[in-house]
């Protein structure tokens, strides 16, 4: 929120942000604004630097510091990142330490890897302090996923599709403003995909933003009318999707020849 309580009109702003991972400079001269509330996908083949740049909005990574560089997040520069966790909810199939607790703790059922996202821990430690209204609010983002038949599974016996529920339930209990989701259907068979799929239109008709990171196509949500495609560390191109995901462009973006199939409101490609 601004100072003066009221919702910033802004999720993103970047404008010439360089980023670097170790020695190598990943991100070049990105230029960047995403209002919060918006759906976004960011499309691209694997390297191009799309996860770093998720990894830029979450404060993971930080820009290089140089004159006329900016980085803004709902309207700030400098954040408690306690604080700015509050505000959006990450998902991740990948290491960026989203993963869900009972893949490392097993005896840690569903409806408690959902309140550990409160405090951004692995599992509910004994030292955890539980309020009614936290156990309410996780038992509202279990209901959102249609997950509360899994509120008392060891999350170490879920399947791939349930342990994704549960992620994305633990990312709603603070009930962001925005979603974050890197490689959202990765590890997931096709009946889980769609159940996916189906689960993140419902958020983004209730008005969670969501910014998708993604090289498929089947991803992208009818709900989701942006698209920013990225290369080299560098965004190609920023649009409509009825511009952006057309052959000519895909097959320039990746390099390879790319055929896009349509089926009622999504697309799919091969």
């Amino acid at each position: 929120m601004s100072e003066c309580g009221q919702k910033p009109s802004e999720f993103l702003e970047l404008r010439n942000v360089d980023v670097a991972r170790g020695e190598r400079v990943v991100l070049h001269g990105v230029n960047l604004s995403i209002r919060t509330g918006e759906h976004v996908a960011i499309l691209g083949p694997n390297g191009c630097g799309k996860s770093t740049l998720i990894m830029a909005m979450t404060c993971q990574l930080y820009p290089i510091v140089r004159p006329g560089m900016r980085l803004r997040i709902f309207g700030r520069e400098r954040w408690d990142l306690t604080e700015l966790r509050r505000h959006f909810g990450i998902v991740s199939a990948g290491p960026m330490g989203t993963e869900l607790p009972g893949e490392r703790t097993a005896v840690t059922c569903g409806l408690d890897a959902v309140i550990a996202g409160f405090f951004s821990a692995s599992t509910l430690w004994p030292n955890l302090h539980v309020t009614a209204e936290m156990h309410a609010r996780a038992w509202e983002a279990l209901q959102r996923m249609e997950a509360t038949h899994l509120a008392t599974q060891l999350v170490g016996t879920m399947s791939a599709g349930e342990k994704r529920r549960i992620l994305i339930a633990r990312a709603l209990v603070h009930r962001p403003q925005q979603l974050l989701l890197d490689e959202p259907s990765n590890a997931l068979d096709l009946a889980a995909q769609r159940e996916l799929r189906e689960t993140l239109r419902g958020l983004a008709r209730e008005g969670t933003g969501l910014v998708m990171v993604t090289h498929h196509l089947g991803d992208i949500l009818p709900e989701i009318e942006r698209i920013i495609l990225m290369r080299d560390g560098r965004i190609a191109a920023d649009g409509p999707r009825e511009q952006l995901l057309t052959e000519d462009r895909l097959n320039e973006l990746f390099r390879a020849p790319v055929r896009i199939g349509r089926d009622a409101e999504w697309l799919h490609s091969w």
